[in-house]
């Protein structure tokens, strides 16, 4: 590699006295609708910055040049307010978020590109050109990535000391997001402190991106846009061992012609299936739950003989296609059937039924969360998760500190 694994960066971060106006969902995570809602009362908030066509007309077409230019206003304005500084010289940060009686810290440190490239950044998940484009665009507009990248290291004892021994000082800025996530900096600045922690991780074998894959490839497609070396990208990194996955669920549009009676049946034939009280959460692997026609199944191919092959091969999104998706529904690839729709685990299974209930859907079926190990093995393997197969909970937020490129 040309550059460390991990270096410190001079941040543009939030002023500590707007940090909970400024903090804001991922990008991705809320829906046009969700976002314009999420700004009321809110002109700091930084999904004018992350999402701008919620400042724009509805009927502004996805890469007309003004969401560019309306998400480098809204960034050069908070900046020009002294909503958001700059760091006169680099440093790492540590970064705890707290919720719910449990709590996760990490690194908030500039990744190298070079190290992407070489796979000792490691990827599990495919990407889309639209989406890359997007954010390599937004990315160049700003000229700064605001999106952190979610990843994760196998635990390390002494990474975890460096970085905990941060959160004894006071903080630089705290955050309450939706009422229920805080969200805190503290600065690692001293020489002995950054050279310690950035040789620690350059000693880890590998860092996984957890969450981020499209904001790593924008990352990338936007250094190399730029003419330059091949640069940095904005990251969080925890140990696998605090990070919590929740299910990441599957709705589809239509029962492939087939009464509701009629793919009951089938279903029987495939997986032992049981009616159940309410929603079903599935509690072990080889478990899922079913919501259709007004009434929650349980569902388990824990009796069948387990799949052989690659571990993709045997996680239980895999199995959802290869027992019921595919023979039942005709949906054989989900990354391109537009029957199919994903619901992350964050929203609760409640909101499958919701979905079929509105007419959204026709049937739901809720899934029990792949573990970190399997994550980290299908990566190591180089190979691909299922879209839409990991749903990390908590979320981290935008706006607190970005990765200014110049």
């Amino acid at each position: 590699m040309s550059r460390r694994l991990l270096a410190p960066f001079a941040g543009l971060r939030v002023a500590p006295d707007h940090a909970d106006a400024v903090a804001a969902p991922p990008y991705d995570v809320l829906s046009t609708a969700e976002a314009r809602a999420a700004v009321e009362g809110r002109p700091w908030s930084f999904l004018h910055v992350s999402r701008p066509e919620i400042d724009l007309p509805p009927e502004t077409p996805d890469g007309a040049s003004a969401l560019y230019d309306g998400a480098a206003a809204a960034f050069s304005r908070m900046i020009k307010h002294g909503v958001l500084i700059r760091d006169a010289s680099p440093r790492f940060f540590a970064y705890r978020m707290a919720s719910e009686g449990r709590t996760q810290t990490g690194l908030v440190a500039a990744a190298s590109l070079p190290a992407y490239e070489e796979n000792a950044i490691k990827r599990h998940e495919s990407t889309r050109p639209p989406k890359v484009e997007d954010r390599a665009r937004h990315i160049a507009a700003l000229g700064a990535q605001t999106g952190p990248l979610l990843l994760i290291h196998r635990p390390d004892e002494a990474c975890r000391r460096l970085i905990g021994a941060a959160c004894d000082g006071p903080p630089l800025c705290s955050a309450l997001l939706d009422g229920a996530v805080t969200h805190t900096l503290w600065p690692i600045e001293g020489a002995d402190e950054i050279a310690a922690l950035a040789a620690r991780f350059d000693a880890i074998a590998a860092l996984y991106i957890a969450d981020g894959h499209h904001r790593a490839a924008a990352a990338h497609m936007a250094a190399h846009a730029a003419g330059g070396p091949a640069g940095r990208m904005l990251t969080v990194c925890f140990p696998a061992d605090e990070v919590k996955i929740l299910g990441y669920h599957r709705v589809v549009r239509g029962l492939n012609g087939l009464s509701p009676n009629a793919f009951l049946r089938a279903i029987g034939e495939a997986l032992r299936c049981e009616p159940a009280d309410g929603p079903v959460e599935p509690a072990q692997p080889a478990q899922f739950g079913m919501y259709v026609a007004g009434r929650w199944f349980r569902l388990s191919a824990d009796s069948l003989t387990p799949p052989r092959g690659s571990v993709v091969d045997r996680l239980d999104v895999s199995r959802l296609t290869h027992l019921v998706l595919a023979p039942i529904l005709g949906i054989g690839d989900p990354r391109r059937d537009g029957r199919i729709d994903f619901v992350g685990g964050g929203r609760g299974v409640e909101a499958l039924a919701a979905a079929v209930d509105g007419g959204k859907a026709s049937v739901a079926f809720s899934l029990h969360p792949i573990s970190v190990d399997d994550l980290m093995a299908v990566a190591d393997a180089s190979d691909i998760l299922p879209p839409k197969t990991t749903w990390f909970e908590p979320k981290l937020a935008d706006g607190l500190v970005s990765l200014p490129l110049s």
